[in-house]
């Protein structure tokens, strides 16, 4: 006798992608009308698609209530699965694509500022070194916006500090450097060049920082509040490295940064590293993806990439930081 079908059978034998559609659509508008009218189907057929579902896998969905809809958690799972289902078809049609126009393959990268400095840069030149035909599309953001998109499959991984408690969950972290914080301000500023400043010397000026949401703010605000409770006269809030620069160009504020990210300008004399050291070090620096089994040949890559520039970078630290003994001298 023939054994009933499994929840993966039904899946595939009975699954259509017109149907995720519809469930992904209903879980952004919260309501099956609006879910209809975006994929221009009739609010009638749009409700017989998902009953049709919840009967092929004998689940609830979506709770109905007099505002619309609320998936459950099997209406979330299946939520998340097809949006992951739908980057990854996106990512399919972008590769072939890719290929038609004579790439051999794409990495798709989220950064934060730590690792667009330097980090991610350094190793897409020695990706396109060898394999000149891969295209690469870098995203900025914090880590709220660009770890959902790994998730879904937007990204194939973000580039930066690593987060220590949110956002770990099925993700793996390959840590690569150890990152300090530094205190940077224009040529101009009126701290500029002053030595062994202490924090009363920075109460009087503004401060670029980075949004409420960031670990790293979250340090700054505990060492103004151990500070008295400090509250700087003028924030401005913004991880745009470009705009940060320019900002502190008019020798008026504070920025908060990686040391890596201005050590080109500091080295220029364009910026100026405040003598203060904050009580406390960035963290780890790295990447965060999938898998090594979800990754693409270009994103395997691009990985492996990193880590030699980041090992790279590890031996350089240490040759400049380790005293030459002259012939003779030892």
């Amino acid at each position: 006798m023939a054994s009933n079908p499994t929840l993966f059978e039904r899946a595939v034998s009975r699954l259509k992608l017109r149907q995720l559609r519809l469930i992904v659509a209903a879980g952004q508008h919260q309501n099956i009308l609006y879910a209809a009218q975006s994929l221009n189907i009739s609010q009638p057929a749009a409700t017989k698609l998902i009953k049709d579902l919840e009967a092929d896998f004998d689940v609830r969905l979506f709770d109905r209530t007099n505002r619309g809809v609320i998936p459950t958690a099997h209406g979330a799972a299946l939520i998340r699965h097809a949006q992951l289902i739908f980057a990854q078809l996106g990512t399919a049609a972008q590769e072939m694509e890719d290929l038609t126009e004579g790439a051999i393959g794409r990495v798709t990268i989220g950064t934060l500022v730590a690792g667009a400095a330097h980090l991610v840069p350094a190793a897409i030149g020695r990706v396109l070194e060898t394999r000149p035909n891969v295209a690469f599309k870098v995203v900025e953001g914090t880590n709220e916006v660009l770890m959902p998109m790994v998730r879904t499959g937007e990204l194939d991984m973000v580039v930066g500090r690593l987060p220590t408690h949110r956002h770990r969950r099925d993700l793996h972290q390959v840590p690569l450097v150890e990152e300090n914080i530094s205190l940077i301000v224009g040529r101009t500023h009126p701290l500029a060049g002053s030595k062994t400043l202490q924090f009363d010397d920075l109460r009087p000026f503004g401060w670029i920082l980075p949004p409420a949401e960031t670990t790293l703010r979250r340090q700054i605000d505990e060492v103004f509040m151990d500070a008295d409770q400090y509250h700087p006269p003028l924030v401005v809030e913004s991880v745009n490295y470009l705009t940060n620069r320019a900002l502190l160009g008019q020798g008026k504020l504070i920025g908060v940064v990686p040391k890596q990210v201005a050590v080109a300008d500091i080295a220029s004399d364009l910026l100026v590293e405040l003598d203060y050291q904050l009580p406390f070090s960035f963290g780890p620096v790295g990447v965060t993806h999938r898998g090594d089994a979800q990754l693409s040949p270009a994103a395997a890559l691009f990985l492996g990439a990193l880590k030699e520039t980041a090992a790279d970078g590890a031996a350089a630290e240490i040759s400049r930081s380790t005293p030459s003994t002259a012939p003779g001298n030892s």
